[in-house]
Parts: C-alpha cells; structure tokens; sequence
C-alpha cells in the first residue's frame, strides 16, 4: 500500500505494505543474543498453586506469562541520555516523534592496536555529505549469527569518540548500529561515544546543549538483502518509563 506522508514540509512516498524490519526478537532460548555478562531471558507461565498459565497444559483458558530480561543485554533496544546520567530521564519522555529520515550505511570496522573500531573517516565516507535525520550503521562481515551471539567478554567493535562527535555536529538525532553498544566493553566507564553524541559533559549536571530528544538503539541485524542508501524509519518502542526500552526499527524504501 502506497502513502504519501508530509515529512519536514516534503512529500514522501513510500509502501506501507514492504517493512524491512530491522530489529532481533526476543526469545527464551538459546538463540537470543546476549551482552553485559546475562543470562538468557526468561518466559514462562504464571503458576499459582496448581494452576499454570498455559493452555496446553490443561489448567488455563488462556496463556499468562511473565517475561524477565533486560533491554541493553537481550536485543533491539533504544535508549535516551538518561542511560548514563545521575538523574533519571525516560525514553518514554522524549522519543515523541517516530518518522525519520534515515541513511543506511556498511562499514568494516578498522583494527587498531586490539580493537576494531568505527572511525569518522569511514562515517563520512559512507554518509558523503548526507545529512539525515537518523543513520543506521551495519558492520561487516554482517554473518547472521549477529542475531544469536553471547557478545560478553568478546570486545565487539565500537564507535570511536571522534565518530559519535561527527555524527552529532551533522546533527543526526538518531544514530542505529548492530553492535551491544557505541562503546568499548571495557573501558573504564568513560562512556566517549555515548557522552559525545549526546553532548554530555557532566553526568551529574547537564549543560544546556545536552540532546534530551536524540537517542541510541543498539542490537539491531539489518539482512544482507537490504542495500545501503536512504529510507523512512519507523522507530517504535514500548511505553516504558525507563532510560531504554525494547524497540522495533522498521526501514521503508523511499519510492
């Protein structure tokens, strides 16, 4: 189904019925990937008594489970600055828009000394002179065991501190990547890339420039079938009061 949508005073076309849905469902078995040293998360039926939720089981009319995990460790989640910051600021407050503009780009994260890393070379290589609303970044190789890695302990590839500043002085408001998080996984709580694409200087008292409407959402698998280039994203969350929330990027192709 062909839309036109207004979008920043411009018409834009695109087909509603061809989402390219760009996020890692979440399940209770071995399959689900992982970060931040956590077991897999849990989805199981309520027992009360002899009573268990689940209609297979005999005893329910309905299935009733109660679901364990946590959105940073167990996939596709989108987080807001309060991810970071002494007080609390929820996702939920300020992801208020949900169509943006987005650039898909690939990139081979570059080696240096032990770590691979994005760099802001390779960033404006890939965007040249583009200047979205939101990128999303997928690294290669792009194997689909992305969708299924215990990611802890492993030093996955992160975004250099000179990268997240670029990609915000392009005033990109969302930035997407298929990696458990923009920074190293050890290092030392500095935090470079969170704090620099939010312009974070302080933690315990936020400057004035702080980007409170910007977000970042990690864990996504774009498949290989999707080329590079632009697209609408449809960026959709759960109504949770909390610093992140597990999320549904959605790309459409710009007809």
């Amino acid at each position: 189904m062909k839309t036109t949508i207004l979008h920043q005073n411009k018409n834009i076309q695109i087909d509603l019925s061809q989402p390219l849905d760009i996020s890692i469902p979440l399940t209770s078995d071995g399959q689900n990937p992982i970060a931040w040293y956590q077991q897999i998360p849990e989805i199981t039926p309520v027992k009360m008594g002899d009573w268990i939720g689940k209609v297979s089981e005999g005893k329910s009319s309905t299935n009733f489970n109660n679901i364990f995990f946590n959105p940073h460790a167990h996939g596709t989640h989108t987080e807001c600055l309060g991810h970071i910051t002494h007080d609390f600021y929820s996702i939920n407050k300020f992801l208020k828009r949900f169509f943006f503009t987005a650039e898909l780009i690939s990139v081979v994260p570059e080696l240096i000394g032990e770590d691979l890393v994005i760099t802001k070379r390779q960033l404006a290589t890939a965007l040249f002179n583009k200047t979205p609303e939101a990128i999303v970044i997928r690294t290669l190789p792009n194997g689909e065991n992305k969708k299924h890695l215990n990611y802890s302990n492993t030093n996955p590839p992160y975004l250099s501190e000179e990268a997240a500043v670029f990609v915000r002085e392009m005033g990109v408001l969302h930035l997407l990547i298929d990696l458990p998080s923009v920074d190293k996984e050890h290092d030392e709580g500095k935090l470079l890339a969170h704090k620099a694409f939010w312009n974070i200087k302080n933690i315990y008292q936020l400057n004035s420039e702080a980007r409170f409407e910007c977000t970042i959402t990690e864990m996504i698998y774009v498949d290989n079938t999707i080329l590079d280039g632009h697209y609408m994203l449809n960026l959709q969350i759960a109504s949770f009061e909390n610093d992140a929330s597990p999320s549904k990027p959605v790309l459409y192709k710009i007809m």
